[in-house]
């Protein structure tokens, strides 16, 4: 299907983000027959930078990136036009929301989901902007681990995404440090367990209780040191701790958020908004548990409420 210019046509519901659940939520309402764009600065969300994926159903293992692209295809094909751009706007006219892109794009829609998910935590320290910029600070082992082969690298987290990154990074770099704040490790026990043999052979050592106050180096990050007295030479560092919600689009429309920032929605995905609604990393409607399988069903939910929103009559 071929619409045309974004600014010739009011969609039926206009999804920001092209992860897992917003390509979710757009093949549900392809098959509603909804007029569907899809806006994503990142095409494919966290899920595109993935590594291997094991616990998705109908795939014993999947590169995420595949796996997006899969979705992204089926969504497509059901209709939904999929823009790279990025959302920088958003305001409501009656029943009418307007988005306006970085690429100067006008969207008109009659319904909105926020499916943009959250984004890296940093370490809040000097420098790491800069370093950020190439310079030896990254947020995605799956997606920079390669540049380091035969380096020394460091990855601060203890979570699942620390220990997926430091397996994946083994087969690059020469030696790996994890440096975790707490004073234990909390991946999922099969991705431990997939590590445990790196650590034994001293490939990869576990500095817990130990917090980075400092990153080395002039024009490149030499290393970091930490709030314990300990300096680590690095060539590259993997800032793995999670992720923050972004919701300045969100509460310029009043949406309501939850005590931790992100979008609250009730078990249909509504937000205290008619007409809008959330899912996917968006939201801490599953918790801590933010996965591809509920991210999916977040938005085939969300899709659903759409349409039943626009099947019933307004005042």
């Amino acid at each position: 299907m071929f619409y045309g210019l974004m600014s010739d046509i009011q969609f039926d519901i206009a999804i920001i983000g092209s992860g897992m659940a917003g390509l979710s939520a757009a093949i549900y309402a392809g098959r509603y027959e909804m007029r569907t764009v899809i806006i994503g600065d990142e095409p494919g969300g966290a899920t595109a930078s993935a590594w291997t994926i094991e616990n998705y159903p109908g795939y014993k293992e999947i590169d995420g990136y595949d796996l997006i692209m899969k979705v992204k295809d089926q969504a497509e094909s059901l209709g939904a036009k999929v823009l790279h751009d990025k959302v920088i706007s958003v305001d409501k006219t009656g029943e009418t929301f307007s988005l306006g892109t970085e690429s100067g794009q006008t969207v008109a829609a009659k319904t909105l989901l926020f499916a943009h998910g959250a984004a890296r935590r940093k370490l809040k320290l000097p420098k790491e902007d800069d370093f950020a910029l190439g310079k030896g600070v990254h947020y995605c082992t799956t997606c920079d681990g390669p540049l380091y082969k035969g380096k020394t690298i460091g990855i601060v987290g203890g979570g699942d995404a620390a220990i997926k990154g430091a397996n994946l990074a083994v087969q690059y770099a020469e030696k790996i440090h994890i440096i975790e704040i707490t004073n234990s490790l909390k991946p999922e026990p099969v991705n431990m367990a997939r590590l445990q043999p790196f650590i034994n052979s001293g490939k990869v050592e576990v500095h817990l209780e130990t917090e980075i106050v400092e990153l080395l180096g002039n024009d490149r990050l030499t290393g970091v040191r930490t709030k314990e007295g300990k300096e680590f030479v690095l060539d590259g560092l993997f800032v793995e701790i999670g992720a923050v919600p972004e919701m300045a689009l969100a509460t310029k429309l009043d949406v309501k958020l939850d005590d931790y920032g992100y979008i609250a929605v009730n078990n249909e995905m509504e937000t205290n908004i008619p007409g809008i609604y959330a899912a996917g990393d968006s939201t801490n409607f599953f918790g801590h548990f933010k996965q591809d399988i509920t991210a999916a069903a977040m938005g085939a939910v969300a899709a659903t409420s759409a349409f039943n929103y626009l099947q019933k009559p307004k005042d």
